[in-house]
C-alpha cells in the first residue's frame, strides 16, 4: 500500500494494471487510482503568490498605445498572468486581472459578456466608464463596476492616459462553460443614457427611489468614487477599532441587500495604519490586492513581496498572508471571489497565530 495524502492508493498489481489498460478506450477510469490527487486534507491551490511591480510593467504598457489601436485591440489590456498559470489568462485558479490603457481620444465601441467585471483606476482622471449610456467618470481609487450582461464601453476625453486594473471571473466562467459575448448594434456605442453619478444619487446616499424594484444580482450603483470611501475610512479610522488581521476593511455592497456588489466578485477597501503589522489571515477566498497609498510588504505563506502605490499581488487561497506597513498609513483595494464561496457554502478563515 502506497499513501499520498489523506487518502490510500491501492498497490498496482499486474492484474489491475491490465485491466486499467482493457477500460481505458472505454473512456472510463477507476476512481480508487484518482482519490489521492482530487481529495486533499486542505485547498491546493495551483496559482502561486506572485507580485507585479507597475513601474516595471508602465513603459510596456504605455509602448502598447503606439503598438496596437483601440479599434484592432477592442480592449488594449496587459494580462496580469501568474507564472503557474501560463497561458491561462488567469492571475489566480478563480480570478483574472489586467492592466488596462486608453490613450486621449481613443472611445472604445461597447459590449456585454457574461464574465462579471470591475475597474479599478490606478492612473489619469480624463477617462469615462459608461454603463447602459450613463457615464460614470474615472478618478484615481475610483471603483466601476460593469456587471455580467450589461451594455459598457469607455472613452478617454483628456490629453493623458488612463489606466485601470481590470478584475474579472473568467477562469471562474470558463470552467463553467456559460461565456457569453455580444458586441453592440454593430460595434458602434451606446445612445447616451442617464447624467453622470445618477446611480450614485439614486442608489448610493442609504436612499433609493419609492417603488423601485431591483433586477439582477449585482448592485444598481455602479461607480464607487474613492473621495467617498476613503473618507468612510478617515472617518473610522477616530475610533481606533483596529481589526488585528484587516486594520479598517470596508466591503463594497449592493445596498439593496447588503450583499457583494456583483454575484461573483467581491471587493474591498481597507487602511492599515503607519508601522502596523497584522496578524496572519488565512481563508479559503482567493485576493488580489491592489496598492493605492503608502509602501509596506506582505509575507504569503514563505514568501515576502514588498509594495507602493499601484502595485498588484495575489493571495492564492489557504496561503496564510499578513500585511507590515511603512511609514505612512495605508490604503488597499482588493476583489475576491469569497462572495462566490459563501454562496455556495464552502468559504472558511482562520485568524491570527495558528500552524498552517
Amino acid at each position: 500500500m502506497v499513501k499520498r495524502g489523506l487518502h490510500t492508493r491501492p498497490a498496482v498489481t499486474p492484474e489491475r494494471k491490465k485491466f486499467y489498460e482493457k477500460v481505458d478506450p472505454l473512456a472510463v477510469a477507476p476512481l480508487w487510482e484518482r482519490l489521492h490527487t482530487i481529495m486533499s486534507k486542505e485547498p491546493r491551490m495551483r496559482a502561486a503568490p506572485h507580485i507585479w511591480k507597475y513601474d516595471q510593467i508602465r513603459p510596456s504598457l504605455m509602448e502598447t498605445g503606439n503598438l496596437i489601436t483601440a479599434a484592432e485591440a477592442e480592449r488594449r489590456v496587459l494580462i496580469l498572468e501568474n507564472p503557474s498559470l501560463k497561458g491561462e489568462t488567469a492571475a489566480a485558479d478563480s480570478l483574472f486581472a489586467g492592466l488596462q490603457l486608453i490613450m486621449p481620444g481613443e472611445v472604445a465601441t461597447t459590449h456585454r459578456h457574461s464574465p462579471s467585471a470591475l475597474r479599478f483606476i490606478v492612473e489619469g482622471n480624463s477617462a469615462y466608464t459608461a454603463i447602459n449610456g450613463e457615464k460614470a467618470p474615472m478618478k484615481v481609487g475610483d471603483l466601476i463596476l460593469t456587471p455580467s450582461m450589461v451594455w459598457h464601453d469607455h472613452g478617454n476625453i483628456g490629453g493623458e492616459p488612463v489606466v485601470w486594473l481590470d478584475g474579472l471571473d473568467i477562469p471562474l466562467i470558463r470552467s463553467l462553460g456559460t461565456m457569453f459575448t455580444d458586441v453592440y448594434d454593430g460595434g458602434g456605442t451606446h445612445p447616451e443614457g442617464r447624467p453622470p453619478y445618477d446611480n450614485v444619487a439614486r442608489f448610493g446616499a442609504n436612499m433609493r427611489p419609492m417603488n423601485y424594484e431591483a433586477e439582477g444580482l449585482h448592485s444598481p450603483v455602479f461607480h464607487y468614487p474613492y473621495v467617498n470611501s476613503k473618507k468612510a475610512l478617515l472617518e473610522l479610522q477616530k475610533a481606533d477599532d483596529i481589526d488585528p488581521c484587516h486594520g479598517i476593511k470596508l466591503q463594497y455592497i449592493n445596498p439593496n441587500t447588503g450583499a457583494p456588489v456583483m454575484a461573483t466578485l467581491d471587493c474591498y477597501l481597507q487602511l492599515i495604519p503607519k508601522k502596523f503589522q497584522t496578524l496572519d489571515y488565512q481563508s479559503t477566498g482567493t485576493w488580489i490586492y491592489s496598492v493605492v497609498e503608502g509602501t509596506g510588504k506582505t509575507i504569503i505563506g514563505e514568501n515576502t513581496f514588498e509594495w507602493g502605490p499601484r502595485d498588484n499581488f495575489v493571495v492564492p487561497g489557504w496561503l496564510p498572508h499578513h500585511h507590515v506597513v511603512g511609514s505612512d498609513d495605508t490604503i488597499l483595494f482588493s476583489f475576491s471571489d469569497k462572495g462566490t464561496q459563501e454562496k455556495l457554502g464552502l468559504y472558511r478563515e482562520r485568524r491570527g497565530n495558528f500552524e498552517s
